[in-house]
């Protein structure tokens, strides 16, 4: 059993149909949507559609909330209040209706997913570093849990202490426990600008990050097209 887990899709149809192509390749028999289906870049909707058709457990993210709902921006920066508005307007009432009702947590196997934290999976809480990583640890009871919402790619794991790092592909061991960001499908934040995914190989215990190119171009077109901030097509090719 091979999951493909993605996360911080955020509306880049480019992106996601790159990856979900290399995961068809890879062997990949099941699948797992970490939250951001939408928001930033310009097919929500189409993305949305997608990831509804393939029937994969999903939790919600931020954007998902912010995007389904209808509540005042203010507080928000104009860039992000633009995009989130331009968004929901793109979505129907039963893709918003879908998107409010999403989990913020979720049991899929024997793996647990999470959009940002374990500890108050609804405050978005973000985790970069040991400390943050050991408050979820406390309330995670399977072995492996994968998270998102950074948009950096970074495995924790627990056994008598707390360690981090980046990981390309690892094997999970007996009597750890491990809090694994999966990086961004859509928007890259760790200065690699490609569509980021992992593969986790449930039988043989193997998680592996995978990077690959996409069409950029023309996800930085539509974005334009759109009349969405210049700076999140821009934002693209530099990775942040």
């Amino acid at each position: 059993m091979k999951f493909a887990i993605i996360a911080d899709i955020h509306g880049n149809l480019e992106a996601l149909e790159r990856v979900l192509d290399d995961a068809r390749e890879q062997g990949v028999t099941h699948y797992a949507c970490l939250g951001d289906i939408v928001g930033y870049n310009a097919n929500p909707k189409e993305c949305l559609d997608i990831i509804r058709s393939m029937g994969m457990p999903c939790v919600k993210g931020n954007h998902d909330e912010f995007c389904s709902g209808e509540g005042s921006l203010e507080g928000f920066n104009p860039h992000a209040a633009h995009a989130i508005q331009w968004t929901r307007e793109q979505l129907t009432p039963e893709d918003r209706k879908w998107l409010r009702e999403l989990k913020y947590l979720r049991l899929v196997t024997n793996f647990t997913i999470v959009h940002a934290t374990l500890d108050a999976p609804q405050r978005w809480g973000y985790v970069f570093d040991k400390l943050a990583a050991a408050a979820s640890f406390t309330y995670q009871n399977t072995k492996v849990c994968f998270f998102g919402h950074t948009h950096v790619p970074v495995a924790f794991v627990r056994d008598t202490v707390v360690r981090g790092g980046s990981y390309s592909k690892f094997r999970v061991e007996p009597g750890k426990k491990y809090f694994v960001n999966v990086g961004s499908v859509g928007q890259s934040r760790d200065g690699v600008a490609k569509a980021t995914y992992v593969i986790y190989d449930v039988d043989n215990a193997i998680i592996e990050l995978r990077r690959l190119d996409y069409d950029m171009e023309t996800a930085m077109k539509k974005i334009i097209d759109a009349g969405l901030p210049r700076r999140l097509a821009d934002r693209l090719p530099l990775g942040r």
